[in-house]
This record gives C-alpha cells, structure tokens and sequence, in this order.
C-alpha cells in the first residue's frame, strides 16, 4: 500500500500546492470543493455537494458488506498573509493556509484514488471534505444539514497535522483530546464625560480593568486545580482621546477548557463577574457569545483501533498512544457530539523551516506527509471495512 501510494506522491504534491496557491475562506471554498469533487467523480464515487454550502462527501461501496466509515478532512484556509515565500505560496493577498488544511485535503484525496484502484474493503466508504473550519462552525452545519442521517457512519475518524512531532509518525489519545472555545463580546455601558470630571461619570475603562482582574480568579479559585482552564482576555477597546471619558468599552475574551463541566463553571462564573462587578460601579454589561465549541472527546475503542492500525502499518515506533491533550479547539468535536464513536488524531509536520506552528504566517505544510498520510486513511479503511 505504502509503495503504491508513493508511487503518485508527485501528483500529490501537485494537488497540494495547487490548493495552496489559491486559499478559500470557510464558505467560500468553491475553487477547493470543485477540484475535489472531480477527482472524486473520475475516480469512480458517487458525489454529493452542497452540505454546508461548499462541502463535498464521495461516497464508494464495495462489497456486500453493512458496515460504513466516515473519513474527514478540512479545506478552508485563514485570513493571513503569507510570507514563506515559495513558489506556491498563496496567490491571494491576506489568505493563506496556515492550519496545513490543504494537505489535509490531499492526504484524503490520495487515499481515495488507492481505495477506488483496489476496493479491498467491504462495506461503504464516506469521504467528508468539510468547509469553514476555522471558527465558523462548518462541522455543526454539516451535522445540522443531515449528514449523519444522508450518511450514516458506524465509526468515524479526523487527521490533523503537528508542528514539532516527526514527520509521518502519529499520536492518539482518547477521552479528551482538544478543548472547548468560546469566543464572549462583553459591553459594558457607563456613563461618558469629561476626563477632568470623573466623578460625574461611570467610567467603563475602569469597569473593564476591574472585570480582568477580577476574571483571573476564577480559575484559581473555582476550577479544581487539577483540570485544565484558560481565560484570556484578548481585547478591550474604549475611547478615542485622552481627555474624554467614553461611555461605552468593549472586550472580547477567549475561553477554553478541557472538560465539559469545567467549562459550564467557567461560563456562569465568567457571566456571574462580569454583571456583578459592572454593578458594583454603577454600570451595566452584557455578554454575547460569538462562537463556541465544544471539547473534542475521543472514543477510546476506535482511538485503540487507529492506534493499532498505524502500529501495524509503520511500526510501534511511529505510533504513539497516550499523547498530550491540547488547549487548541477543533470543530471535529461537533461531529463526535453528533457520532462519538470515533476518533481525532495527529500526524507529525516536522521541524525546521516552515514548520513554525500553524496560524504563523510563515508556515507550511509538509509534502513528506502525504504519503504515510494517506496511507494512514487507506489501511485504516481497509482495516475498518473488513
């Protein structure tokens, strides 16, 4: 499987870069899903589009076998300029892929053309090529617009690549893997005036300093020390002159944690503070939630069947169980939501040049990964689909 799959990496590559050159937006991926679905469509699988907008999934049965499994990939790429400077490098101004979601695409492409070459599987192959990863909830509408009902999946697996770790080897945890995000908007309200008059003011620049300070406690003093939780309070914007007290100040917070009680706490916690300690100078606030998702949980039964898979694929070396869960998000977890008996798992992206982390503008996904890549999705089908 392995040398047959290496045997067209350079088509691979080509894809790869192609997709590079031209980054989508989530929603907007229309140049990405075409490519995808021809190529799924000229190798044989039923295609189906529009789920989600621009989401793809290809659709290959082989066999008589009832089984069926769900493959993901991602296809949206962020609004960064990029600056690695290749010969691929991205061809639209302040849109790059940052987060390696084109050679997630390709590495699934390259394990549909093997499986629709050979079919030695039995049962039904669901290729989900998923739009709007980054932060727009594109896995929730894709659930949302039937996809578990149109396509149903008995067990259901994602693949993302890491910065950092050896290139083609792969890392598997169960339970949680990914935490939750919520992105929160708090306005708070005062009361504006003259910056040499604050006593006939409420001033909201001091509210806001006093709800950050505040907002540090509750990790420390409401979260069990032993769970992992993270509140950052990223912005806070108010006024425009020295000597003007603005009636109004915005901040945008970033919450995060890794366990679905902990993050409830944190929210009614966050909610709690916020209104209290406006009160308690005369203001007002409110708190719109702007995105959220929630923490990736991976079945343990299937993350022991991936493991094994890639264990016997490319030795115990290059698969490691037991990996470090991380405070990133993944929208995959409104899927295992939606279907928990799966799987989410990383590939190592390597070190060195253009493997800085993801969302730099001077990252790169590596080309040495789409073989084991996709050799990964290929056995784990057959191995599934027996």
């Amino acid at each position: 499987m392995l040398q047959s799959i290496r045997s067209f990496e350079p088509e691979l590559i080509e894809i790869r870069r192609t997709i590079h050159r031209h980054p989508e937006l989530g929603f907007e991926e229309v140049q990405t899903s075409d490519l995808v679905a021809s190529k799924l469509a000229s190798w044989g699988y039923e295609v189906h589009r529009g789920l989600a907008k621009t989401g793809v999934v290809g659709v290959l049965k082989a066999g008589t076998g009832s089984k069926t499994l769900g493959l993901r990939a991602d296809m949206d790429a962020l609004p960064i300029h990029e600056a690695t400077a290749k010969p691929w490098s991205s061809q639209v101004p302040n849109r790059m892929h940052a987060c390696g979601h084109d050679g997630h695409t390709t590495m699934l492409l390259g394990a549909a053309r093997y499986l629709a070459q050979t079919r030695a599987f039995n049962g039904t192959l669901n290729l989900i090529f998923q739009p709007a990863e980054e932060a727009l909830g594109g896995a929730e509408t894709m659930v949302q617009a039937g996809l578990f009902v149109r396509f149903p999946c008995d067990a259901l697996f994602g693949m993302h690549n890491m910065p950092g770790l050896p290139v083609g080897q792969f890392y598997f945890r169960s339970g949680a893997f990914m935490a939750s995000a919520d992105s929160l908007l708090v306005t708070i309200t005062g009361r504006g005036g003259h910056g040499a008059l604050p006593h006939t003011t409420v001033d909201p620049v001091v509210v806001a300093a006093s709800i950050t300070l505040a907002l540090q406690t509750i990790v420390s003093r409401n979260i069990d020390t032993q769970q992992a939780a993270v509140i950052t309070v990223g912005s806070i914007q108010a006024g425009d002159v020295a000597n003007v007290i603005p009636g109004q100040a915005i901040m945008k917070l970033s919450v995060r944690a890794l366990d679905r009680q902990v993050r409830k706490t944190l929210l009614e916690r966050i909610g709690d503070v916020v209104r209290l300690q406006a009160q308690s100078f005369g203001a007002t606030a409110s708190i719109e939630t702007q995105h959220g998702t929630p923490v990736l949980i991976n079945d343990e039964t299937q993350t022991r069947f991936a493991h094994g898979v890639a264990a016997s694929m490319f030795g115990d070396e290059a698969a490691h169980y037991g990996a470090r869960p991380l405070m990133g998000s993944e929208d995959f977890a409104y899927m295992l939501e939606a279907n928990p008996n799966g799987c989410y798992f990383f590939i190592g992206n390597g070190d060195g040049a253009g493997s800085c982390m993801i969302h730099n503008p001077g990252y790169d996904f590596n080309d040495g990964c789409l073989t084991p890549g996709a050799t990964m999705w290929a056995a784990l089908a057959e191995a599934y689909l027996k």
